[in-house]
């Protein structure tokens, strides 16, 4: 039996604690925050060699990651379908990843659920941070490789993955549009070895926007 990942080793894991805001105290984007995880996980796949492109479709490889619950059931659900688009997967089963990692996350007690009501009336669940140490050293590190606090060749992969895929994601926590365009170059960089992913990303939270706003 393989051995269990620590989730705070996982992208999906770090991408989640990267939308909380330290200064609100509360966890941001949550309505696009399930394509995050998504395609954090499909990065991960990507950079530990389980996951490649083949014709603009994404194909599972090797052996399943072992360990980690939301990125086997990634892996086992591309291995037996065969290829498949990464904008799909992308979209697909958002929710179910936010609720997944939400949960692993409360399992390792780095953050804790708590039964609250929006306006004081709609039941729903409240996420809040527990341990801020870790959550503020993952911002610090992805917020150092985007602004050039160390070489970009010395910047770990999976901090190089984070910072492009919160830029393609939009997640204000981590960047604004100004520093989106002042960083491009550098981020386009990190994206290089999850293009595809970064890509899909980018058009999924696009479009969901632009549903968004013309009433769709």
């Amino acid at each position: 039996m393989e051995n269990p990942m620590n989730p705070l080793e996982t992208l999906p894991a770090k991408m989640f604690l990267l939308a909380f805001d330290p200064r609100r105290g509360r966890l941001t984007a949550r309505n696009e925050l399930g394509y995050l995880l998504r395609a954090a996980a499909l990065a991960e796949l990507v950079l530990n060699g389980q996951l490649r492109d083949e014709d603009g479709k994404a194909v599972a490889v090797g052996r399943a990651p072992g360990g980690d619950p939301v990125l086997d059931a990634l892996w086992y659900d591309l291995e037996g379908g065969g290829p498949r688009s990464w904008r799909r997967l992308v979209e697909r089963e958002r929710k179910q990843a936010f609720h997944a990692v939400r949960d692993q996350l409360a399992d390792a007690r780095v953050i804790k659920l708590a039964d609250a009501r929006f306006l004081g009336l709609f039941p729903h669940t409240r996420v809040v941070l527990r341990d801020t140490r870790s959550a503020r050293q993952v911002a610090d590190q992805v917020g150092r490789a985007i602004r050039g606090g160390q070489a970009q060749g010395q910047v770990e992969r999976d901090t190089a993955a984070l910072a492009a895929l919160a830029a393609a994601g939009q997640l204000k926590t981590v960047l604004g549009a100004r520093d989106r365009r002042h960083f491009k170059a550098r981020l386009d960089r990190f994206a290089e070895p999850v293009a595809p992913v970064t890509k899909a990303l980018r058009r999924a939270v696009t479009a969901r926007r632009a549903a968004i706003a013309s009433g769709g």
